[in-house]
């Protein structure tokens, strides 16, 4: 079995790599161990679609998708549950070390306006009028009117099915054994527990995320300064009803919320749960758990008393040493290209940089705009 492309995870960047490039005519073979978006990419609830205070290296890609999420649907004929709510991140000291504050709002509205993400600022008085169940303690917030949420599960199915649709072939329950580069000119090959010896005669994409450091190591000797992580998110039902339309960050405190039509809180924005080896995933910590609503407590008080619904920490994530993505060939290799490090905030770029990964392998030349993913700029 020989296609141009492999694409080793049926993740959202495998199966929307896998679209671009099938879209363009070119045969592609998406491997996934267990079944489409299995890990990062599915579970409850929305992610967000986030400019505000994103990288400042991220945010012309963010401006692109920003273009993009709002038709995405029709493009690939299924929902996405994308919405464009607007973003606000909430300031509540005067200075948090020299990244943030009330002192840099100014400066970080002016930048992210100018690069691509329009940003307001709010007083705290104009922010209690817009979230009036906002803790006195704010002084001001980041206000972004192009972010937004979607649908990681439903928006990764709808890539795999418009990949499918396109001619690209999704093999599910096919874990890699191995995988071998043969140099300039010969074919690559992924050999799978099932499927055997599957070649590419342009590139191998390896897209698996949390498994990606591994792959790369056992295969190639190359150790990629990532590692795996268990995001949390905690669903609630306050006793009061929340008002809040926004996608909410903040600027100290390690929050992020989100309201669902129904009036349940979706809480993250950093908390873990740790490994668990008995369940080969992610299992909660109490105290992250209690540490995360202590959070929403101080910034949101008027919530009343909440209702835990649910906790989910089972979706492996890849972090970066810099927070931003590794997206390169591997090095000593002529044709295995990686996308990892996402740092669970790739998310909101997939429509854009899913597109130049495409067209980074169609081509073999980087793209300018994924230029902060090389490899090279870990190394010395």
């Amino acid at each position: 079995m020989v296609y141009e492309f492999v694409i080793v995870g049926a993740g959202a960047y495998g199966c929307a790599v896998a679209y671009h490039l099938a879209k363009s005519g070119h045969s592609v073979r998406v491997l996934e161990a267990g079944e489409i978006a299995a890990e990062a990419s599915g579970g409850g609830g929305k992610r967000g679609v986030r400019g505000n205070r994103r990288d400042l290296r991220e945010l012309p890609l963010i401006s692109e998708a920003y273009q993009l999420w709002p038709s995405l649907a029709e493009e690939l004929g299924a929902p996405t549950g994308y919405v464009r709510t607007g973003g606000v991140n909430l300031i509540e000291k005067e200075s948090v070390g020299m990244r943030g504050g009330m002192v840099a709002a100014e400066a970080i509205r002016a930048t992210q306006t100018d690069l691509g993400v329009p940003t307001e600022f709010w007083t705290g008085e104009k922010l209690r009028e817009r979230l009036p169940q906002a803790s006195t303690a704010i002084q001001g917030a980041l206000y972004a009117p192009l972010d937004g949420v979607a649908g990681h599960q439903d928006t990764t199915l709808a890539y795999a099915a418009a990949a499918r649709r396109s001619g690209a072939e999704i093999t599910e329950r096919d874990p890699v054994v191995r995988i071998f580069d043969r140099g300039s000119g010969a074919r690559h090959a992924v050999e799978t527990a099932h499927s055997g010896l599957v070649e590419a005669s342009q590139a191998i994409l390896i897209a698996s995320n949390a498994t990606a450091r591994s792959l790369a190591a056992e295969n190639f000797g190359c150790r990629l300064p990532t590692w795996t992580a268990y995001p949390q998110a905690v669903w609630l039902r306050p006793e009061n009803v929340f008002q809040c339309p926004y996608l909410v960050g903040h600027d100290s405190r390690t929050l992020s919320v989100k309201v669902d039509n129904e009036g349940v809180i979706q809480l993250s924005g950093g908390w873990r749960g740790r490994f668990d080896p008995a369940t080969d995933s992610g299992t909660p910590v109490e105290g992250n758990v209690a540490g995360s609503i202590r959070e929403l407590e101080a910034t949101f008080p008027s919530l009343g008393s909440l209702t835990r619904l649910g906790v989910d920490t089972s979706r492996a994530e890849s972090g970066s040493v810099d927070q931003l993505p590794i997206i390169d060939t591997i090095p000593g290799t002529q044709g295995v290209v990686v996308a990892t490090g996402w740092s669970g905030h790739g998310w909101a770029l997939l429509p854009a940089m899913s597109a130049h990964i495409a067209d980074f392998l169609a081509t073999g030349r980087r793209p300018r705009q994924i230029d902060h993913t090389a490899i090279e700029r870990l190394r010395g």
